[in-house]
Protein backbone atom coordinates (compact mmCIF):
# COMPACT_ATOMS: atom_id res chain seq x y z
CA UNK A 1 0.00 0.00 0.00
CA UNK A 2 3.14 2.27 0.91
CA UNK A 3 3.47 2.59 -3.09
CA UNK A 4 0.47 4.02 -3.73
CA UNK A 5 1.19 7.46 -1.71
CA UNK A 6 2.36 10.05 -3.30
CA UNK A 7 4.49 12.82 -1.78
CA UNK A 8 6.08 15.52 -3.80
CA UNK A 9 8.95 17.05 -2.40
CA UNK A 10 8.77 20.26 -4.29
CA UNK A 11 5.18 21.23 -3.55
CA UNK A 12 3.81 24.17 -1.62
CA UNK A 13 1.12 21.68 -0.25
CA UNK A 14 1.49 20.81 3.32
CA UNK A 15 2.85 16.75 3.66
CA UNK A 16 0.13 15.95 6.05
CA UNK A 17 -2.35 17.22 3.49
CA UNK A 18 -0.94 15.43 0.96
CA UNK A 19 -0.59 12.03 3.00
CA UNK A 20 -4.43 12.91 3.24
CA UNK A 21 -5.42 13.16 -0.81
CA UNK A 22 -3.83 10.37 -1.36
CA UNK A 23 -4.97 8.10 0.49
CA UNK A 24 -8.55 9.33 -0.25
CA UNK A 25 -7.68 9.22 -4.30
CA UNK A 26 -6.89 6.06 -3.57
CA UNK A 27 -9.85 4.94 -2.00
CA UNK A 28 -11.80 6.86 -4.84
CA UNK A 29 -9.65 5.02 -7.34
CA UNK A 30 -10.72 1.62 -6.38
CA UNK A 31 -7.03 1.15 -4.83
CA UNK A 32 -7.41 0.79 -1.23
CA UNK A 33 -10.72 -1.15 0.02
CA UNK A 34 -12.93 -1.45 2.87
CA UNK A 35 -11.03 -3.55 6.35
CA UNK A 36 -7.72 -2.95 4.24
CA UNK A 37 -4.74 -2.30 6.78
CA UNK A 38 -2.61 0.80 6.27
CA UNK A 39 1.33 1.31 7.36
CA UNK A 40 1.51 2.63 11.08
CA UNK A 41 2.74 6.28 11.64
CA UNK A 42 6.23 4.71 12.10
CA UNK A 43 6.42 2.86 9.17
CA UNK A 44 5.14 5.97 6.96
CA UNK A 45 7.53 7.98 8.55
CA UNK A 46 10.54 6.24 7.80
CA UNK A 47 9.69 5.32 4.15
CA UNK A 48 9.07 9.19 3.56
CA UNK A 49 11.50 10.73 5.66
CA UNK A 50 8.89 13.32 7.51
CA UNK A 51 8.08 13.55 11.26
CA UNK A 52 5.98 11.42 13.45
CA UNK A 53 4.16 14.30 14.36
CA UNK A 54 3.15 15.43 10.79
CA UNK A 55 1.76 11.53 9.82
CA UNK A 56 -0.17 11.29 12.99
CA UNK A 57 -1.51 14.86 12.02
CA UNK A 58 -2.63 13.15 8.37
CA UNK A 59 -4.29 10.03 10.17
CA UNK A 60 -5.72 11.98 13.25
CA UNK A 61 -8.12 14.10 10.32
CA UNK A 62 -8.53 11.00 8.85
CA UNK A 63 -9.96 9.13 11.92
CA UNK A 64 -12.05 12.18 12.12
CA UNK A 65 -13.73 12.10 9.30
CA UNK A 66 -14.39 8.59 9.85
CA UNK A 67 -12.17 6.97 7.17
CA UNK A 68 -9.61 4.83 9.51
CA UNK A 69 -9.73 3.38 12.76
CA UNK A 70 -7.31 2.70 15.03
CA UNK A 71 -7.16 -1.06 16.23
CA UNK A 72 -5.06 -1.18 19.65
CA UNK A 73 -1.86 -3.60 18.99
CA UNK A 74 -3.28 -4.08 15.68
CA UNK A 75 -3.23 -0.85 13.43
CA UNK A 76 -4.88 1.42 11.28
CA UNK A 77 -8.14 0.39 8.90
CA UNK A 78 -9.64 1.80 6.38
CA UNK A 79 -13.61 1.95 7.67
CA UNK A 80 -15.47 4.22 4.91
CA UNK A 81 -14.89 4.38 0.85
CA UNK A 82 -17.81 6.30 0.15
CA UNK A 83 -16.50 9.95 0.12
CA UNK A 84 -18.14 11.01 -2.72
CA UNK A 85 -21.95 12.23 -1.81
CA UNK A 86 -21.11 14.10 1.15
CA UNK A 87 -19.97 17.33 1.98
CA UNK A 88 -18.03 17.33 5.44
CA UNK A 89 -18.81 20.60 7.34
CA UNK A 90 -17.48 21.42 10.63
CA UNK A 91 -20.03 24.03 12.69
CA UNK A 92 -18.39 26.15 15.31
CA UNK A 93 -20.89 27.82 18.00
CA UNK A 94 -19.72 30.38 20.78
CA UNK A 95 -22.16 29.08 22.71
CA UNK A 96 -24.96 26.26 23.24
CA UNK A 97 -28.23 28.60 23.32
CA UNK A 98 -31.75 28.13 21.97
CA UNK A 99 -31.39 30.37 19.32
CA UNK A 100 -28.08 29.10 18.37
CA UNK A 101 -29.24 25.52 18.33
CA UNK A 102 -32.24 27.04 16.38
CA UNK A 103 -29.23 28.19 13.64
CA UNK A 104 -27.88 24.84 13.75
CA UNK A 105 -31.37 22.66 13.54
CA UNK A 106 -32.51 24.93 10.94
CA UNK A 107 -29.03 24.32 8.78
CA UNK A 108 -29.11 20.61 9.62
CA UNK A 109 -32.96 20.21 8.28
CA UNK A 110 -31.83 22.27 5.38
CA UNK A 111 -28.68 20.47 3.68
CA UNK A 112 -30.39 17.60 4.97
CA UNK A 113 -28.55 14.07 3.53
CA UNK A 114 -26.02 16.11 1.37
CA UNK A 115 -24.04 16.79 4.36
CA UNK A 116 -21.90 15.83 7.27
CA UNK A 117 -21.81 17.91 9.95
CA UNK A 118 -19.77 18.33 13.07
CA UNK A 119 -20.84 19.84 15.71
CA UNK A 120 -18.63 22.19 18.56
CA UNK A 121 -18.96 24.69 20.79
CA UNK A 122 -16.26 26.88 22.11
CA UNK A 123 -17.68 28.76 25.23
CA UNK A 124 -15.94 32.27 23.89
CA UNK A 125 -12.94 31.03 24.99
CA UNK A 126 -9.91 31.49 22.70
CA UNK A 127 -7.63 28.82 23.44
CA UNK A 128 -10.39 26.11 23.01
CA UNK A 129 -11.29 28.31 19.61
CA UNK A 130 -7.71 27.69 18.81
CA UNK A 131 -7.25 24.20 19.27
CA UNK A 132 -10.17 23.58 17.38
CA UNK A 133 -8.85 24.97 14.40
CA UNK A 134 -5.29 23.49 15.02
CA UNK A 135 -7.09 19.80 15.37
CA UNK A 136 -9.35 20.20 12.19
CA UNK A 137 -7.13 22.34 9.91
CA UNK A 138 -7.63 20.47 6.79
CA UNK A 139 -9.84 18.11 7.59
CA UNK A 140 -13.45 19.88 6.21
CA UNK A 141 -14.83 20.97 3.03
CA UNK A 142 -16.14 24.21 4.74
CA UNK A 143 -15.96 25.70 8.20
CA UNK A 144 -18.96 27.49 9.26
CA UNK A 145 -17.52 29.79 12.16
CA UNK A 146 -19.13 32.48 14.34
CA UNK A 147 -16.57 34.85 16.35
CA UNK A 148 -17.67 35.62 19.89
CA UNK A 149 -14.79 35.87 22.43
CA UNK A 150 -14.77 36.99 26.17
CA UNK A 151 -11.95 38.95 27.84
CA UNK A 152 -10.49 38.09 31.09
CA UNK A 153 -12.88 40.45 32.86
CA UNK A 154 -15.84 39.21 30.54
CA UNK A 155 -16.17 42.13 27.90
CA UNK A 156 -17.13 41.00 24.65
CA UNK A 157 -14.22 40.73 21.47
CA UNK A 158 -15.53 39.76 17.85
CA UNK A 159 -11.89 38.57 17.58
CA UNK A 160 -7.76 38.28 18.64
CA UNK A 161 -5.06 38.98 16.40
CA UNK A 162 -4.65 34.93 16.90
CA UNK A 163 -7.55 33.88 16.14
CA UNK A 164 -7.94 36.36 13.35
CA UNK A 165 -4.49 34.23 11.98
CA UNK A 166 -6.14 30.90 12.67
CA UNK A 167 -8.73 32.02 10.41
CA UNK A 168 -6.77 33.36 7.88
CA UNK A 169 -5.46 29.95 7.28
CA UNK A 170 -8.88 28.31 6.21
CA UNK A 171 -9.29 28.58 2.19
CA UNK A 172 -11.72 31.23 1.07
CA UNK A 173 -13.37 28.52 -1.02
CA UNK A 174 -14.10 26.56 2.29
CA UNK A 175 -15.26 29.67 4.71
CA UNK A 176 -17.99 30.34 6.21
CA UNK A 177 -18.44 33.75 8.79
CA UNK A 178 -21.75 33.52 10.06
CA UNK A 179 -23.33 35.91 13.07
CA UNK A 180 -20.67 38.21 13.86
CA UNK A 181 -18.10 39.06 10.70
CA UNK A 182 -16.10 41.98 12.34
CA UNK A 183 -13.15 40.34 11.80
CA UNK A 184 -11.87 42.54 8.61
CA UNK A 185 -11.34 39.40 6.27
CA UNK A 186 -12.39 40.53 2.57
CA UNK A 187 -12.41 37.73 -0.31
CA UNK A 188 -14.60 35.11 -1.77
CA UNK A 189 -16.31 34.06 1.10
CA UNK A 190 -19.60 33.32 2.47
CA UNK A 191 -20.81 35.92 5.41
CA UNK A 192 -23.88 35.19 7.13
CA UNK A 193 -24.52 38.25 9.60
CA UNK A 194 -26.25 39.95 11.67
CA UNK A 195 -25.64 43.97 12.56
CA UNK A 196 -25.79 44.42 16.31
CA UNK A 197 -25.56 48.44 16.08
CA UNK A 198 -28.71 48.70 13.41
CA UNK A 199 -30.38 46.06 13.72
CA UNK A 200 -31.87 47.30 17.43
CA UNK A 201 -31.87 50.56 16.32
CA UNK A 202 -34.41 50.41 13.54
CA UNK A 203 -36.38 47.52 15.59
CA UNK A 204 -36.71 50.18 17.88
CA UNK A 205 -37.59 52.56 15.60
CA UNK A 206 -40.59 50.42 14.58
CA UNK A 207 -41.69 50.12 17.74
CA UNK A 208 -41.72 54.30 18.16
CA UNK A 209 -45.52 54.78 18.80
CA UNK A 210 -45.85 52.13 21.35
CA UNK A 211 -42.05 53.22 23.29
CA UNK A 212 -42.90 57.01 23.70
CA UNK A 213 -46.18 55.82 25.52
CA UNK A 214 -44.01 54.77 28.33
CA UNK A 215 -42.11 57.29 30.62
CA UNK A 216 -38.40 56.30 30.89
CA UNK A 217 -36.88 52.93 28.27
CA UNK A 218 -34.39 50.66 30.65
CA UNK A 219 -32.04 48.42 28.57
CA UNK A 220 -30.76 45.43 30.79
CA UNK A 221 -27.11 44.78 29.41
CA UNK A 222 -25.17 42.26 31.14
CA UNK A 223 -21.89 43.74 31.28
CA UNK A 224 -20.45 40.67 33.36
CA UNK A 225 -22.24 37.79 31.25
CA UNK A 226 -20.08 34.59 31.23
CA UNK A 227 -21.14 34.77 27.70
CA UNK A 228 -20.75 38.48 26.72
CA UNK A 229 -22.90 40.32 24.36
CA UNK A 230 -21.55 42.80 21.39
CA UNK A 231 -21.37 46.05 22.79
CA UNK A 232 -22.79 48.00 19.14
CA UNK A 233 -26.08 46.58 20.76
CA UNK A 234 -25.29 49.43 23.76
CA UNK A 235 -24.56 51.83 20.86
CA UNK A 236 -27.48 50.82 18.84
CA UNK A 237 -29.56 51.68 22.05
CA UNK A 238 -27.96 54.86 22.63
CA UNK A 239 -28.26 56.08 19.50
CA UNK A 240 -32.02 55.52 19.24
CA UNK A 241 -32.84 57.22 22.93
CA UNK A 242 -30.77 60.47 22.07
CA UNK A 243 -32.17 61.04 18.13
CA UNK A 244 -35.33 60.38 19.54
CA UNK A 245 -35.27 62.31 22.98
CA UNK A 246 -36.18 59.34 24.94
CA UNK A 247 -35.57 59.38 29.11
CA UNK A 248 -33.22 55.97 29.60
CA UNK A 249 -30.77 54.14 31.74
CA UNK A 250 -28.80 51.32 31.23
CA UNK A 251 -28.45 48.77 34.46
CA UNK A 252 -26.20 45.38 34.12
CA UNK A 253 -28.82 43.38 35.84
CA UNK A 254 -32.60 42.78 37.08
CA UNK A 255 -32.05 43.50 40.42
CA UNK A 256 -33.81 41.45 43.33
CA UNK A 257 -36.22 44.07 45.11
CA UNK A 258 -35.94 46.76 41.83
CA UNK A 259 -37.61 50.08 42.50
CA UNK A 260 -40.44 49.46 39.54
CA UNK A 261 -42.08 52.84 38.05
CA UNK A 262 -45.33 53.00 36.61
CA UNK A 263 -44.33 54.01 32.75
CA UNK A 264 -41.21 52.08 33.11
CA UNK A 265 -40.12 49.82 29.53
CA UNK A 266 -37.99 47.18 29.99
CA UNK A 267 -35.61 45.72 27.27
CA UNK A 268 -33.90 42.42 28.57
CA UNK A 269 -31.63 40.72 26.72
CA UNK A 270 -30.88 37.48 29.55
CA UNK A 271 -33.34 34.52 30.07
CA UNK A 272 -32.31 35.05 33.89
CA UNK A 273 -33.36 38.34 34.10
CA UNK A 274 -36.54 38.14 31.95
CA UNK A 275 -37.48 35.88 34.31
CA UNK A 276 -36.86 38.24 37.70
CA UNK A 277 -38.21 41.18 35.80
CA UNK A 278 -41.61 39.24 34.95
CA UNK A 279 -41.72 37.46 38.79
CA UNK A 280 -41.56 41.30 40.55
CA UNK A 281 -44.14 42.74 37.64
CA UNK A 282 -46.48 39.92 39.22
CA UNK A 283 -45.64 40.18 42.83
CA UNK A 284 -45.95 44.44 42.67
CA UNK A 285 -49.17 43.58 41.28
CA UNK A 286 -48.44 45.95 38.19
CA UNK A 287 -50.09 45.33 34.65
CA UNK A 288 -47.60 44.23 32.17
CA UNK A 289 -48.07 45.86 28.77
CA UNK A 290 -50.33 48.49 30.54
CA UNK A 291 -48.41 50.10 33.92
CA UNK A 292 -44.84 48.24 32.78
CA UNK A 293 -43.69 47.55 29.73
CA UNK A 294 -41.25 44.49 28.44
CA UNK A 295 -39.11 43.97 25.52
CA UNK A 296 -37.11 40.93 24.81
CA UNK A 297 -34.01 40.61 23.12
CA UNK A 298 -33.85 37.23 20.79
CA UNK A 299 -37.23 35.33 20.27
CA UNK A 300 -38.23 31.99 22.06
CA UNK A 301 -40.92 29.36 21.78
CA UNK A 302 -41.35 30.52 25.59
CA UNK A 303 -41.62 33.92 24.91
CA UNK A 304 -44.06 33.71 21.79
CA UNK A 305 -46.02 31.14 24.52
CA UNK A 306 -46.40 34.46 26.85
CA UNK A 307 -46.38 37.07 24.76
CA UNK A 308 -43.50 38.82 25.14
CA UNK A 309 -42.63 41.32 22.64
CA UNK A 310 -39.03 40.73 21.09
CA UNK A 311 -36.11 42.05 18.66
CA UNK A 312 -34.88 39.30 17.55
CA UNK A 313 -32.92 38.04 14.41
CA UNK A 314 -34.15 35.48 12.36
CA UNK A 315 -31.98 32.66 13.29
CA UNK A 316 -34.11 30.11 10.81
CA UNK A 317 -33.02 31.84 7.94
CA UNK A 318 -29.53 32.17 8.64
CA UNK A 319 -29.26 28.57 9.30
CA UNK A 320 -30.97 27.75 5.92
CA UNK A 321 -29.25 30.37 4.14
CA UNK A 322 -25.78 29.03 5.18
CA UNK A 323 -26.98 25.57 4.12
CA UNK A 324 -28.59 26.77 0.86
CA UNK A 325 -25.01 28.56 -0.15
CA UNK A 326 -23.38 26.16 0.59
CA UNK A 327 -25.58 23.59 -1.53
CA UNK A 328 -25.45 25.91 -4.76
CA UNK A 329 -21.32 26.87 -3.92
CA UNK A 330 -22.57 30.68 -4.03
CA UNK A 331 -20.34 32.93 -2.70
CA UNK A 332 -20.73 36.86 -0.90
CA UNK A 333 -22.51 38.18 2.02
CA UNK A 334 -25.95 38.08 3.70
CA UNK A 335 -27.61 40.74 6.20
CA UNK A 336 -30.18 38.38 8.00
CA UNK A 337 -33.30 39.79 9.11
CA UNK A 338 -34.13 41.26 12.17
CA UNK A 339 -37.52 41.94 13.16
CA UNK A 340 -39.99 43.62 15.68
CA UNK A 341 -42.24 41.41 17.56
CA UNK A 342 -45.20 43.33 18.69
CA UNK A 343 -46.68 40.95 21.48
CA UNK A 344 -48.89 41.71 24.64
CA UNK A 345 -46.07 43.18 26.68
CA UNK A 346 -45.85 46.43 25.06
Amino acid sequence: MIKLIKIDEESRIPKYKQIVDSILQNIANGNLKINQKIPSINSFSEEFYMSRDTVEKAYNILKERKIISSIRGKGYYITRTKLESKVNVLFVLNKLSAYKMKTYNSFINTIGANAHTDLHIYHCDETLFLNLMDKFEGAYDYYVITTHFKTDDLKHLSFTDEVAKAIQKIPEEKLVLMDNIKIGMEGEIIKIYQDFENDIYNALKEGLAKITKYEKLILVYPDKAVYPYPRRILHGFRKFCVEHEINFEILSEVYDDMILKKGDLFITIEESDLVNLMKQIRDEKFTLGKDIGVISYNDTPLKELLGITVMSTDFNVMGETVARMILNKEKGQVKVPFNFIDRNSI
